[in-house]
């Protein structure tokens, strides 16, 4: 087991450091032997809308920059130098179509297209590219792609200086956050639900290099297999997002949330003050989470979309082992209000009825029993 030594002992990726538990003898390992490329992170997320005039408008006020705009495309930028973090094309309904990776060097493109038989095509991005088109097991489209022209950076929200006891950093002023739009930095990380979680979590493992920074299970069900993982890019020795992707087993299949990094506490406090004045809906927070560590505040946007504004998450290199803990609803935070039946999609509708019949009914991860875990977590 992997370690680092303080004072001569040997400290473990599960004694204070992320989890309490790691894994037992013939558990997932986590990680692929031999994977076929690894991605260095998350580029950007597709989506389709009827209307990009009120996309745009939200994704100004939730504090997006516009990168391009055409009559059928929304183009949607962080601060941070990089490609764009969101594509909106005009659609007929709203609906998530999948992401896309970026690949860590051009022939990692023709590596992973010979593997998986695709092609390697124009990629129609700002700036120009190339990338591989995919088919996760869940069904989802996955774009890996390499860029040509990066975004130039724009300027920074500044963190508020902090006094700490008697280090005294402002003296003489005041703190006086702007009401304004929490300017994002990048995208942080995307979470899917799928009835296929063994299946999707291997295939992300071996096709793109992921590693799993903490694994779920339902409680009485450890046995079976994880049922939610937080995944990351392998960086080597490089700290990498605890989570690039989460995913957990249900009973649909779907976007659940997306994430993106602005500043500080001050950012996402003062920033949902905007939001909420201009008649937007909060879906849970403002918190800290456990998995992952990040301080965070999730929103709906006018498609019924959940968006998270986050900062200060964790970071891994790559020899720190998966943790194990059970699946519960307390176990989503370490301080902030009860997460709300919003943000759980606990709310019952008759599509998630119909996805929980088809589920049952289907050949898939899904059964009773772990329906009645899922149900069991999410009241715990």
């Amino acid at each position: 087991m992997s370690g680092t030594h303080v004072n001569g002992d040997v400290l473990t990726a599960h004694q204070d450091l992320h989890s309490e538990q790691g894994a037992l003898r013939g558990e997932h390992p986590g990680r692929s032997r031999n994977p076929v490329i690894k991605v260095a992170d998350l580029a950007w997320l597709e989506f389709e809308k009827p209307d990009l005039d009120r996309a745009e408008v939200f994704a100004r006020d939730f504090g997006f920059g516009v990168a391009a705009r055409t009559e059928s495309e929304l183009w949607l930028r962080g601060t941070f130098a990089g490609s764009p973090c969101m594509v909106i094309r005009r659609g007929r309904t709203s609906r998530f179509i999948g992401p896309a990776f970026r690949a860590a060097e051009r022939a990692d493109l023709d590596r992973l297209a010979r593997a998986t038989g695709r092609d390697v095509r124009d990629a129609d991005v700002p700036g120009g590219g190339k990338g591989v088109d995919l088919l996760d097991p869940s069904g989802f489209p996955v774009r890996v792609v390499h860029c040509g022209e990066q975004l130039p950076a724009l300027p920074e929200q500044r963190p508020l200086p902090l006094n700490f006891g008697t280090d005294h950093r402002r003296t003489n002023a005041t703190q006086r956050p702007p009401r304004e739009p929490s300017r994002i930095q990048r995208l942080g990380h995307l979470v899917l639900e799928t009835r296929v979680f063994g299946r999707a979590l291997d295939w992300y493992l071996d096709t793109l290099g992921m590693i799993v920074s903490d694994f779920l299970f339902l409680d009485g069900q450890r046995g079976r297999g994880p049922t939610m993982a937080f995944i990351r890019c392998d960086l080597g020795s490089v700290p990498a997002d605890h989570h690039t992707l989460a995913m957990h087993l249900g009973p649909g299949t779907g976007y659940v949330h997306s994430a993106y990094q602005v500043t500080d506490l001050d950012s996402i406090a003062a920033g949902g003050e905007y939001l909420k004045e201009r008649g937007y809906k909060r879906s849970w927070g403002i918190g800290r989470h456990i998995q992952g560590s990040q301080l965070f505040d999730y929103w709906r946007d006018p498609d019924h979309f959940m968006l998270e504004h986050f900062s200060d998450g964790d970071l891994f290199s790559c020899d720190v082992e998966p943790g194990w803990a059970p699946m519960s609803t307390s176990g989503l935070a370490q301080w902030g209000p009860p997460a709300t039946r919003d943000f759980l999609g606990a709310s019952p509708s008759p599509q998630r009825l119909r996805d929980v019949v088809e589920a049952l009914r289907g050949d898939n991860e899904m059964d009773p029993a772990r329906l009645f875990g899922l149900l069991k977590a999410a009241n715990s």
